[in-house]
């Protein structure tokens, strides 16, 4: 089978020749640059103080190459999009020394200039003429979303301030798609898949302090949002119900100009839990979410091959059965490590449905802190559970974070070679 035969197998919940995996074919099953030096120093595929490329400059997740798909034996490859998390294109890459000492390439408008704290910022679109948007402190691994929210009375709420960021995908980005897309499709035998379209993904909480706008204005705090989600419910469902026009009408823009080439779409990247339980009760999942969701994968099930891919973190096992109602094919991160997130209940109540794409290590506990040995029994442990009669998909849970040994990643990818 080729990789992309593989994952279609499995997306069809039929067992492929070999396990299929993942590494780096979205912004949530991605790699912390400092982790990604070290694998590619330990397997030879650069140099000690060679750079790597950040690709997110937001979770400052690596850019996982060909070279690297090659060595691991990835089947995905990223449809990625023209402009990232804070609106400006990552080229013209200029380099930089990461707080730990990673050598890495950022794109020209990432901001590398510290304040007298040591903290460096990001800015909308790139222009430091502007207010930042987001802060990564000294010694950090992460941006931090900086709030500006303004005071707003509850009679000047607007729903086309809260949706400004939601635009229809532009000729420069449908042309750009097209292409990539046909390159991705017809160059390589690996699994594309589409990070989404604009007004797609309601109400991820990453892009609700508006990164990428200048002046956001609406509903911009977190804290506020979440409170919004049960005291300003008829609001928060004309701003999904807008969303969701726009989000339709890049669809249809969307398929016209990538077609079948690719296999699947990243619908949802809203977290849903906490890790104890859901921190949004199934009867708001069913009022404010689920009637939209349910739009959305509808409209891409009538109209394309394209598998539906939903991001939740945390325990959802209470909301599965909605989940899977509003039409999702594709469960991640399938975070082990919280309740109810047994992976054999999930298997077996489950697995006919969605296909387990993570669930693969716990990158909370197990990747970071334990023994590879202790790496490597978890991960033969999660293959077993999750490969049986296909449904499966490894990849670890959520991203692989910052500062894992070396000797455990090397763990992890051996074990999983096991399978393959």
């Amino acid at each position: 089978m080729t990789s992309r035969e593989r994952m279609l197998a499995a997306l069809s919940h039929q067992e492929p020749d070999k396990l299929p995996l993942d590494l780096g074919a979205t912004m949530i099953t991605g790699i912390h640059i400092s982790s990604l030096y070290k694998l590619k120093v330990a397997l030879g595929l650069i140099r000690p103080g060679e750079a790597v490329k950040v690709i997110d400059p937001f979770q400052m997740l690596g850019e996982v190459d060909d070279e690297l798909r090659k060595v691991l034996g990835i089947d995905t490859v990223p449809l990625l999009p023209l402009y990232n998390f804070y609106g400006f294109k990552n080229e013209n890459w200029k380099p930089w020394t990461f707080f730990d000492g990673t050598p890495v390439l950022v794109p020209g408008k990432f901001n590398t200039t510290p304040d007298k704290e040591g903290n460096i910022y990001q800015y909308p679109k790139g222009d430091i003429a502007l207010p930042p948007s987001a802060k990564m402190p000294k010694d950090g691994f992460y941006h931090d979303a900086l709030i500006r929210q303004k005071p707003f009375r509850e009679e000047e709420l607007k729903v086309e301030d809260q949706v400004e960021e939601y635009t229809l995908l532009s000729e420069e980005e449908l042309n750009y798609y097209q292409s990539e897309a046909q390159r991705l499709y017809e160059e390589t035998e690996y699994c594309v898949v589409s990070g989404g379209v604009p007004g797609i993904n309601l109400g991820d909480i990453a892009y609700v302090p508006g990164p990428s706008l200048p002046n956001p204005r609406g509903i911009r705090d977190v804290e506020e949002w979440y409170i919004s989600l049960l005291t300003r419910q008829d609001f928060i469902r004309e701003v999904f119900s807008r969303m969701t026009d726009i989000g339709l009408q890049n669809l249809k823009l969307f398929h016209q100009a990538v077609g079948e080439k690719i296999q699947v779409i990243v619908v949802s990247g809203t977290d849903f839990g906490s890790q104890n339980g859901p921190f949004i009760s199934q009867e708001v999942y069913r009022k404010l979410f689920k009637p939209f969701h349910q739009k959305i994968n509808n409209w891409i099930h009538q109209n394309t091959s394209w598998k539906t891919f939903i991001h939740t973190c945390g325990s959802v096992y209470d909301l599965l059965s909605d989940i899977k109602e509003a039409g999702f094919d594709i469960l991640n991160p399938v975070q082990i490590s919280a309740a109810k997130m047994n992976p054999q209940e999930l298997k077996e109540n489950f697995g006919a449905h969605f296909t387990f794409w993570g669930g693969g290590v716990d990158t909370q506990k197990t990747l970071p802190f334990g023994t590879p040995d202790e790496v490597r029994a978890e991960v033969r442990q999660l293959i077993e559970t999750f490969r049986p009669e296909g449904g499966f998909v490894f990849a670890t849970v959520h991203n692989v974070q910052a500062n894992i040994p070396e000797e455990n990643l090397l763990a992890l990818f051996e074990t999983v070679n096991e399978y393959r």
